[in-house]
């Protein structure tokens, strides 16, 4: 009954195709090649310097390349020792939900060793059984 109550709550309520299983291995992957997303990617840093003044996240992040997509920025957060997260306890909550299953919707993977997966909420048979069923109606 659990599982059937997640589900609802994840695809009409959230309105999500996927759900985030595992936990963070602490590689870094995630705070390095990141791509900025508001209303579209990012492209220049006069852009970037005005999306700063609206979060506080965005300051700590710096370019570090620009791409046929976007600029490419990297967290200053990141330890490049360790690996590991210097504000870890007080992160925003921006990294506290990563990864997003938009992260698919602007054409991003998780990184090869990443302990989270996003995994579908509904399988393809299940998603397939359902549009055949409103067709033949």
């Amino acid at each position: 009954m659990f599982k059937k109550l997640k589900k609802y709550f994840y695809l009409y309520v959230l309105k999500r195709k996927y759900y985030r299983v595992g936990s963070c291995n602490a590689c870094g992957r995630c705070c390095q090649k990141i791509y900025v997303k508001h209303r579209n990617i990012i492209q220049t840093e006069e852009e970037f310097e005005k999306l700063k003044t609206q979060h506080e996240f965005y300051t700590f992040l710096k370019v570090v390349d620009k791409d046929e997509t976007g600029l490419v920025f990297e967290c200053e957060n990141l330890d490049k020792e360790t690996k590991k997260c210097k504000i870890h306890k007080r992160r925003p909550g921006i990294c506290r939900r990563y990864p997003q299953e938009e992260l698919f919707g602007m054409g991003g993977t998780l990184a090869e060793h990443c302990g989270y997966k996003l995994v579908p909420i509904e399988s393809f048979e299940e998603v397939f059984d359902r549009v055949s069923k409103r067709k033949k109606i």
